[in-house]
């Protein structure tokens, strides 16, 4: 087997600790991975890993591989990186982790033209709006709305996140305008689910009505509940560019203007503050567009 590519099957698995998980990354079968493992263990003359019928997790002395391998992965990136930079010719996978609204309507077209800049790299986009870490997962950039905490990490400022308040025609022909906050909890009103936060407390808004226990409609999709609100269902608390078309021919109508939740900031995150030249290529590039 090819040592390099057991090597790198071994570190993926210790990370995320499943077979199955490394095998879909891999693009191979779950007994693929397992071989790979298998062949690092006779080879070294230990085992790396406890398995269960779950999850896999490191011995001592996997551990100690572990750290290892990681060195030497990062030591023929570097050196791959080297190359490149002297040649100028960026090349290899960029691994991108973003939010749906943000990654679908404004990322998406600044990849493709990206893509047809620089035929070297290839993209690999996750749209997830579930919080990842991006020190332990195996991704190159991160997209992040909103404030951001104390890490390690590299970030830089791409955008502003304006969310806004809305309603169909029909909705507010048939329930009395809201003039303030308050008077939302009065409303239908279709919720975001944030994760494992109500939604007063992630867009910083004095009101509970977009909390769960108060919603018609939740959902982890914003495409969704402007499906509902076009619909009629209700009140709807969504991104401003999620939303400018069906503003534009007059299908959703923005109310309370003046009680808007705050701006977020948009910032694209990286580990290291010198990136191989495909990933700096990458975010300059992202940078460029979001300026122009």
């Amino acid at each position: 087997m090819d040592k390099l590519k057991s090597m790198q099957v071994f570190v993926y698995v210790a990370q995320h600790g499943s077979f199955a998980t490394a095998a879909v990354n891999f693009s191979v079968t779950a007994t693929m991975i397992g071989k790979h493992i298998k062949y690092l263990e006779a080879y070294l003359g230990t085992k790396l890993l406890n398995r269960t019928t779950r999850r896999q997790s490191l011995t001592e002395a996997g551990q100690i591989y572990y750290l290892e391998c990681t060195r030497i992965l990062d030591d023929i990136a570097d050196a791959e990186n080297s190359l490149q930079r002297l040649e100028n010719n960026p090349k290899g996978t960029v691994r991108i982790n973003s939010p749906v609204t943000f990654g679908n309507i404004v990322l998406a077209p600044i990849l493709a033209d990206f893509l047809l800049q620089y035929p070297d790299i290839n993209i690999e986009l996750i749209l997830d709006n579930g919080l990842i870490d991006p020190l332990h997962e195996q991704v190159d950039v991160v997209i992040r709305i909103g404030e951001l905490a104390n890490s390690s990490l590299i970030a830089r400022k791409i955008a502003d996140y304006q969310m806004v308040f809305c309603a169909s025609p029909q909705y507010l022909a048939q329930h009395k305008t809201p003039e303030t906050l308050s008077d939302l909890i009065n409303h239908q009103c279709l919720g975001f689910s944030y994760d494992h936060i109500q939604a007063n407390i992630a867009l910083r808004i004095n009101t509970h009505a977009f909390d769960r226990q108060h919603t018609r409609l939740t959902s982890n999709s914003g495409q969704a509940l402007k499906v509902a609100a076009l619909k009629g269902t209700g009140i709807l608390l969504q991104p401003l560019l999620l939303l400018q078309e069906e503003f534009a021919n007059g299908e959703l109508i923005e109310i309370l203007k003046e009680h808007i939740p705050p701006a977020m900031p948009v910032n694209v995150l990286y580990k290291s503050k010198t990136p191989s030249l495909k990933i700096r290529t990458m975010i300059e590039f992202i940078l460029a567009s979001m300026q122009q």
